[in-house]
């Protein structure tokens, strides 16, 4: 394979991976599940809270998953980092031991191999 190909074989499975698991988080702030509402209720969060951040990931999903608006594409990037740090922070604030917050990482990790391969994968076209 080419550098070219590689770059962005790599940039689809950390982009579908990471979005996936947005999506997965998504939906049940979404639906306004009890699961999301005790999640947030021990966050010391509203419950008004979950549907707004539901969609607004749901969103952020759609931006980094289709092509153009890049400015858009950066801000939702942005968007979802921050809301998993936030989780993750809010989950460590509230005294939930490492066993809840640790697996965070994953798509923390997923969401920023995403981006760096976006960008790569920007300058590999021209």
């Amino acid at each position: 394979m080419t550098t070219t190909k590689t770059t962005n074989l790599l940039y689809w499975i950390f982009t579908g991976l990471f979005a996936a698991f947005m999506l997965m988080s998504a939906i049940p702030d979404i639906a306004v599940m009890q699961l999301a509402v005790d999640g947030f209720k021990e966050m010391g969060l509203p419950k008004a809270l979950v549907p707004f951040l539901g969609v607004a990931k749901l969103l952020g999903v759609f931006a980094i998953l289709f092509p153009g608006f890049p400015r858009i594409r950066e801000w939702a990037y942005a968007g979802l980092i921050f809301d998993i740090i936030g989780a993750m922070y809010l989950i460590i604030c509230s005294g939930k031991s490492a066993e809840n917050w640790a697996p965070i990482f994953l798509p923390l990790i997923l969401g920023f191999l995403s981006y760096a391969y976006y960008h790569k994968k920007l300058k590999s076209t021209f």
